[in-house]
């Protein structure tokens, strides 16, 4: 057992003396740098969206708009995706609110009635008041002139010029009365045209409510199958929405032609741009593939959630034949998308370093490795296009050759 023990002993020494050496021998050595020939190659850079299948033409369905009614609330959709027959009712909207003001204006108008009646009346005993004040005023300057004392042989001077007054005042009594009885028509008319206007107003809110209430209920204009409109986020309208006069709530499409409407991720939609190829591949159909190009790109990033900081593009792709046997309004579909093909010097991310704001690579020479600044062009996750600076059949550096490693083999500082 002794002698198990100590052969084992001078075996580890022995093992341990060979690794230090080997260690000395490593360190003394040079780090090696990996290396890769750039060449001339088919880049292709292709981009994957999601978004839906819609039809090309289609019949809108829209909340009214000469209702009157500002905001409606949807009370009641069609099932997305049925066959409709023209004349069905598919949006029925909540008449709360125009019921309402239909209420409020039948009150107002048979207000308005009753303040106009209850004005008539008293217009015309007004009237009929002035009327009789004037008359009487009337008799009172007729007596008065009739027997006015104007005979200076039979009256006194003081007697003719207090029976001339009585006379002026009489008729002053009597204009003042006739004056009272037109003011009185006047006002009278006055009032009454007031009472007429919201007269008016009330039928008017009437008639605005009538005419919403007759439009809460929206038919199909043709055969074809009911589709609600999507919002950003893919999401239907649905019972409770508040939709404006004019808006979209569904469509009822032709289904001989459609296209595919998805959203890029805005890192990755550089060069998006019309007529750029992409194929188009149905969710519940995974097995079929319709090739198709791109033919509108939205002019601004927006985002598909409320509140979320990431953007997309929108992208309409038109595609090459339609199967109504498997394509839906509506269905999600996966769309890949290309955005860059061509031939050129395509090398690794990995050998692209940044130094002093410029792009570069390390060139292999016969004395070693150079830097050398490059153009970059479109680039993928792993490649990246060298547009100058490199030539077909370079050696370049996947590694900065300056720096040496660490014992795990990454890359530490740069030698002085």
């Amino acid at each position: 057992m002794r002698r198990l023990i100590i052969a084992v002993v001078v075996l580890a020494a022995l093992g341990a003396g060979a690794y230090a050496v080997v260690g000395r021998e490593r360190h003394g050595s040079k780090d090696p740098v990996a290396t890769y020939v750039a060449k001339k190659e088919q880049f292709v850079r292709k981009v994957v969206a999601e978004g839906n299948l819609q039809a090309v033409k289609a019949t809108p369905i829209l909340t009214p708009q000469n209702s009157g009614a500002g905001p409606m609330k949807i009370a009641w959709l069609a099932p997305d995706g049925t066959a409709v027959k023209q004349h069905d009712s598919v949006v029925k909207f909540d008449p709360s609110d125009s019921e309402k003001r239909l209420r409020d204006g039948e009150a107002d108008l048979e207000s308005a009635n009753a303040r106009l009646s209850s004005e008539n009346i008293k217009s015309r005993t007004a009237v009929a008041d002035s009327e009789t004040d004037a008359d009487l005023a009337g008799d009172e300057l007729e007596q008065t002139r009739r027997f006015q004392a104007k005979d200076a042989e039979i009256f006194s001077r003081n007697q003719i010029i207090e029976s001339e007054v009585d006379a002026n005042l009489a008729g002053e009594k009597q204009t003042h009365a006739q004056q009272a009885e037109a003011i009185e028509k006047r006002r009278s008319q006055s009032n009454a045209a007031v009472i007429v206007v919201d007269k008016a107003k009330a039928q008017m809110a009437i008639d605005h409510a009538n005419k919403a209430l007759a439009s809460m209920q929206v038919e199909a204009p043709n055969d074809g199958v009911f589709v609600l409109e999507r919002n950003w986020r893919g999401q239907p309208r649905k019972v409770g929405d508040l939709m404006m006069p004019g808006q979209a709530v569904a469509e009822i499409p032709l289904l001989a032609q459609m296209e595919a409407e998805v959203y890029v991720l805005e890192v990755d939609g550089s060069g998006l741009t019309e007529k750029q190829s992409a194929d188009v591949v149905i969710e519940a159909r995974p097995e079929v593939s319709f090739h198709g190009t791109i033919k509108l790109v939205d002019k601004l990033a927006q985002p598909r959630q409320n509140g979320s900081p990431v953007q997309y593009f929108g992208v309409t792709i038109a595609l090459d034949k339609t199967d109504p046997t498997v394509m839906k309004p509506g269905q999600r579909v996966q769309a890949t998308l290309v955005l860059d093909q061509e031939d050129a010097i395509v090398v690794p991310r990995q050998a692209v370093f940044t130094k002093e704001s410029k792009s570069i690579v390390y060139r292999k020479t016969a004395t070693g490795f150079e830097p050398v600044t490059v153009e970059l062009g479109a680039a993928t996750a792993g490649r990246v296009v060298i547009k100058s600076g490199l030539s077909d059949g370079d050696t370049i550096a996947l590694r900065d050759p300056t720096a040496t490693l660490d014992a795990s083999g990454s890359a530490g500082s740069a030698k002085p």
